[in-house]
């Protein structure tokens, strides 16, 4: 059994297949009793070998909304949740490089120890350590209100989480001076966050962000306590009880985990996919001020940005609301966000043969995820940040989720086996997946090792808003100027 002496003590894991396993690291104390709503407290050191054999609990969280597109999972939850999963080659005196998972869910439900983030084979492959992050989700980890600290909880988690990695990860062969952050969805708009949060910055080195859904409005904290007194309401609590933070940390995590689901669904609007939470802004920021102030603080980093190209057909292909949709709610919704009388005819010829459907999903697409991720990787390589961009475009042939929301995932990690359940993937070619992922790893890979991800077989430029080269990730891989068509947006 590999052993890893940490700064607190030492940690049985086990090996498979050359890759030895680390699970349920706790890098902060059990946010329970008096640490409930408090930032995270360091973890304390323990006597003799903890056994880091088994995972432990999932933070408490509603069922994920893309279960269609992703299959499910059922397992055991709790608040003693702040732990890790690391996987590595050898817990020996090596300096391999570290990536560092921040999983998605809309910061209400997932966890970094998920079999679908198993990162066995890109440690052994890549022959650097991989860590699993698992946060504080929903109320828990991102309520607001004048009782509670004004950070996010759920952030304040993941730097924790960064400070534990610098501190602890050489146990492991790990190189504390070469970070890389990745995250999907909620986890890359939370790289994001971190950037420019001065306590977190110097804990990375370079960030990947897949589909961090970066066209949501920044959330004040005065937008988020109107949400958190929602939430309260429907838990049974009263937010201007003067008791209120005790009876927070008396109430059970499952009403609380009730009360979101309840203010998610009341607040649920056509065609929208905001989350009930967020982290959030001190102040106002638009979107622009938002990039503007990544792209500053990320002076020094590498990045790798993308997202995929029908990310909203995850949320949409699969709801029975959505398989005929109002057509005067769908006409005001592109009213809304394109702004322009012709929208809805733009997008219908834009897709020969499909329906209105696809229309709507392409529209909140490039709203949500397609155009503010090219425009904050414009806004990036504008302030000198050396950036390479992607569009991940493989789908099966035929599938109603088409090049959806997440499913670039088992093509990162490479484990199509942990992904039985994933309609996404129904209909994919074995060998075809298998050759693209290959693909994706070995840049990924590179990107970890030297903040570059092209491969001798497939040169990637760095992207420029003059020309926005970016590489099209599909059967075959290959550079393409705007693909998404952000500079032909009138």
């Amino acid at each position: 059994m590999p052993i890893a002496q940490t700064t607190l003590g030492a940690l049985q894991g086990l090996l498979d297949q050359g890759v030895a396993m680390f699970r349920a690291v706790p890098y902060a104390q059990p946010p329970v009793g008096a640490l409930r709503f408090a930032a995270p407290a360091p973890a304390v050191a323990w006597a003799g070998t903890r056994d880091a054999t088994a995972h432990g609990p999932i933070a408490p969280q509603t069922p994920s909304r893309l279960a269609p597109a992703m299959g499910d999972y059922r397992l055991p939850m709790g608040e003693d949740c702040l732990t890790l999963t690391i996987w590595t080659p050898s817990p020996d005196a090596a300096k391999r490089p570290v990536l560092v998972w921040l999983h998605g869910g809309a910061w209400v439900s997932g966890a970094g120890s998920l079999d679908w983030y198993d990162g066995a084979r890109l440690a052994h492959e890549g022959d650097m350590v991989v860590v699993g992050v698992n946060y504080r989700l929903g109320a828990l980890g991102y309520l607001h209100h004048p009782a509670l600290p004004d950070d996010d909880l759920g952030t304040l988690d993941q730097t924790a989480a960064l400070r534990w990695v610098r501190d602890n990860v050489s146990a492991f062969g790990g190189d504390p001076a070469s970070v890389t952050l990745m995250g999907q969805s909620a986890g890359a708009a939370s790289i994001g966050r971190l950037i420019i949060d001065a306590r977190a910055r110097k804990l990375f080195h370079r960030v990947i962000l897949q589909s961090g859904g970066f066209g949501r409005d920044p959330l004040t904290r005065d937008q988020a306590r109107a949400t958190g007194a929602q939430v309260l309401r429907a838990a049974g609590l009263d937010p201007d009880a003067p008791d209120l933070l005790s009876r927070l940390r008396a109430v059970p995590a499952e009403a609380l985990v009730a009360a979101t689901g309840t203010v998610a669904r009341a607040n649920a609007r056509f065609a929208e996919t905001n989350p009930p939470f967020m982290p959030t802004v001190a102040a106002p920021m638009t979107q622009s001020d938002l990039f503007a102030a990544i792209a500053r603080d990320a002076a020094g980093l590498q990045v790798l940005i993308g997202a995929t190209h029908d990310e909203i057909h995850a949320f949409f292909a699969s709801n029975p609301a959505m398989r005929d949709p109002d057509w005067t709610a769908s006409a005001q919704r592109f009213a809304a966000l394109a702004q322009r009388p012709d929208a809805m005819e733009r997008y219908r010829a834009r897709r020969p043969g499909g329906v209105l459907m696809d229309w709507l999903a392409d529209l909140v697409s490039d709203h949500t995820f397609l155009w503010p991720t090219m425009r904050l990787a414009s806004a990036l390589s504008d302030a000198g940040v050396a950036t390479q961009a992607y569009q991940f475009d493989w789908a099966p042939q035929g599938s109603p989720f088409r090049a959806c929301h997440c499913i670039e995932l088992p093509f990162v990690f490479g484990n199509f086996a942990q992904w039985p359940e994933a309609g996404m993937l129904q209909g994919g070619d074995a060998a075809e997946m298998d050759g693209l992922s290959s693909v994706i790893r070995r840049a990924w890979t590179a990107f970890a090792r030297t903040g570059d991800a092209a491969l001798p077989e497939l040169a990637w430029p760095r992207y420029d808003t003059a020309r926005r080269r970016t590489m099209r990730l599909d059967r075959c891989c290959e550079v393409a100027g705007d693909p998404a068509g952000l500079s032909t947006r009138a």
